[in-house]
């Protein structure tokens, strides 16, 4: 079977899935080892044997509704790629937003709480090459993750990940604290994307009113912040004015809010005062 004709039975058997045409361009170029600008090129070109089923392999499991990143092992965020795996949440396009936040001022510290995959933390990173930054998560698989990614960003020198509860377990104080804590309700959870079914649950929610992460981030974040430090986290739909109320009731002044590229608010920051 020729490339082209591979991608075009993809492409209809995806075609109930949203994006399905785009997400069998990336799974050919994933089984290619290619990049996708290369499949026009490509296209009278032989599909070799091992290629074409792994292709058909990881065509299947998207038909399951197991995630394109997880399938190709990576996804691009912030215009780097990150290493993705069913341990970690893979990092969304409206996340961008806290980094966006985050680079408004100036910081030499930061930790992560929460940091998954680590891509906020590693991007972050990279960004400012003068900084140093911790990343904590209850999961060490995750931690395991976010380490690979440390290193494929060229920040494994400046990145310390560990394993902890929020702040349970940090020391020290920081110029900027970031997350994006899990904040789907329990009750959603059955109401969601079957994609994220495939993801980490407890990435996603926190088994209650998907607020009480951020009641940990606003009542543990003063003890390690610095003066005129922020803390800038990530919220869900219609939850802005709950998190910000949860930051008023801990002693944080007025919160200011950014929203990501489809005009939502999605992200707070919160300002440790001089």
């Amino acid at each position: 079977m020729i490339v082209s004709d591979a991608l075009a039975r993809a492409e209809a058997a995806l075609a109930g899935i949203e994006g399905g045409r785009r997400d069998a361009r990336w799974l050919l170029a994933a089984a290619l080892g290619v990049g996708r600008e290369k499949l026009i090129v490509m296209s009278d070109e032989k599909m070799p044997r091992p290629a074409l089923e792994s292709f058909r392999a990881m065509v299947a499991q998207r038909l399951e509704r197991v995630p394109v990143a997880q399938l190709i092992g990576e996804r691009e965020f912030y215009g780097r790629r990150f290493f993705v795996t069913k341990e970690v949440l893979d990092p969304r396009p409206e996340t961008e937003a806290l980094i966006s936040a985050a680079l408004e001022d100036a910081f030499e510290s930061v930790l992560d709480l929460g940091t998954g995959s680590g891509a906020i933390l590693m991007t972050l990173l990279a960004e400012r090459p003068e900084s140093r930054g911790t990343g904590t998560d209850v999961s060490i698989g995750a931690l395991s993750v976010a380490e690979k990614n440390a290193r494929r960003a060229g920040v494994l020198k400046r990145a310390h990940v560990m394993r902890s509860h929020w702040f349970e377990k940090v020391g020290g104080r920081f110029d900027l604290i970031v997350s994006n804590p899990p904040y789907i309700a329990l009750a959603e959870m059955d109401t969601l994307a079957p994609e994220l079914a495939h993801e980490p649950a407890l990435a996603l929610t926190d088994g209650a009113d998907g607020l009480s992460a951020y009641r940990a981030i606003f009542a543990g974040a003063r003890a390690h912040l610095n003066p005129g430090g922020r803390v800038i986290v990530e919220f869900g739909a219609g939850q802005a004015q709950s998190v910000a109320e949860i930051a008023r009731e801990n002693g944080w002044g007025a919160p200011a809010f950014r929203a990501d590229l489809d005009g939502r608010e999605r992200v707070l920051i919160a300002k440790m005062p001089l």
